[in-house]
């Protein structure tokens, strides 16, 4: 069973991981072609300060989360897994529309800061670009791990994506390794809203315990033959796909309204921009 939350896990922390890491390596390599290596150690603190607060607000939602009685844990892994879905919804979107130009719209705004010659512009965006990346992954850890049976295998999944991210972002930044960031985002995309919609049909369940939700809880169907209980298969498919061996009415429902129109966005193949002829500029002369 522990194979159940490895992948999900994994990608999530090799997709956010990745981000995280393509924008610090970004503004480092702007500090030092730009002779600013002396922002490069406040730039360090600052992203170590936003991966600190990141764990912090993980370890306070945890403690809090153990401290509450059976129907309000349930009620706090409903919230946990709206808000992961929200989030998982609002990155992919979010991809979708600028992971073409990513590396090109943050070297813009990294010019643009020094240019206006201030380098602790490029030191805040790395700490709020860490801190965004790393409370969507405390969130949607936390609401993955609610619905865990294996903590440990679904931490491993996640430490193994944060470090092959890292790893791969210091490769793109020495220039080593290439990738196209548009195919890797839709593809990390389409598993993030299975897993999605896995985790919003687990908040329908655990409102339902909370005592939220009482409708639409008669069975939809028998999927006892395909997830049966302690198999790899299943392990699999409710890891990946939420897919519980008798799921609900409501469950069904609202995994098929999510991820069927979610998938289908993700994988429709991106109109490319139009390219519109340019006057050349006129030529510069400079006084000697």
């Amino acid at each position: 069973m522990g194979g159940s939350r490895v992948l999900p896990t994994f990608i999530i922390g090799l997709r956010e991981g990745l981000e995280a890491s393509l924008i610090v390596g970004i503004i480092a390599a702007f500090l030092i072609q730009r002779g600013e290596r002396r922002a490069l150690r406040p730039m360090w603190y600052g992203v170590a300060l936003a991966i600190g607060l990141c764990l912090a607000v993980a370890v306070i939602l945890e403690v809090v989360n153990r401290s509450l009685p059976h129907k309000q844990q349930e009620g706090l892994a409903t919230v946990l897994s709206l808000l992961a879905v929200a989030g998982v919804t609002y990155m992919v979107v979010w991809m979708k529309r600028h992971s073409r130009e990513l590396k090109g719209s943050l070297e813009a705004s990294a010019e643009e800061a020094l240019i206006l010659g201030s380098s602790w512009a490029l030191v805040a965006m790395a700490f709020f670009a860490v801190l965004r990346e790393g409370l969507e992954t405390a969130v949607f850890l936390l609401a993955v791990f609610s619905s865990s049976k294996n903590p440990a295998a679904t931490g491993t999944g996640a430490a193994l994506g944060i470090l092959v991210a890292v790893g791969l972002g210091f490769a793109i930044y020495k220039g080593g390794v290439r990738i196209n960031l548009s195919r890797f985002f839709r593809v990390t995309g389409f598993v993030l809203v299975l897993v999605a919609a896995g985790l919003l049909a687990s908040a329908v369940h655990t409102a339902h315990e909370a005592g939220w939700i009482d409708v639409l809880q008669a069975q939809a169907f028998d999927l006892r033959w395909l997830v049966a209980p302690g198999s790899v298969r299943a392990a699999l498919l409710t890891g990946m796909l939420g897919l519980q061996p008798v799921p609900t009415i409501g469950e069904t429902l609202v995994w098929l309204l999510y991820a069927v129109p979610m998938a289908l966005y993700v994988l429709w193949p991106a109109r490319r921009p139009v390219q519109t002829e340019r006057p050349a500029p006129a030529p510069v002369t400079v006084a000697s």
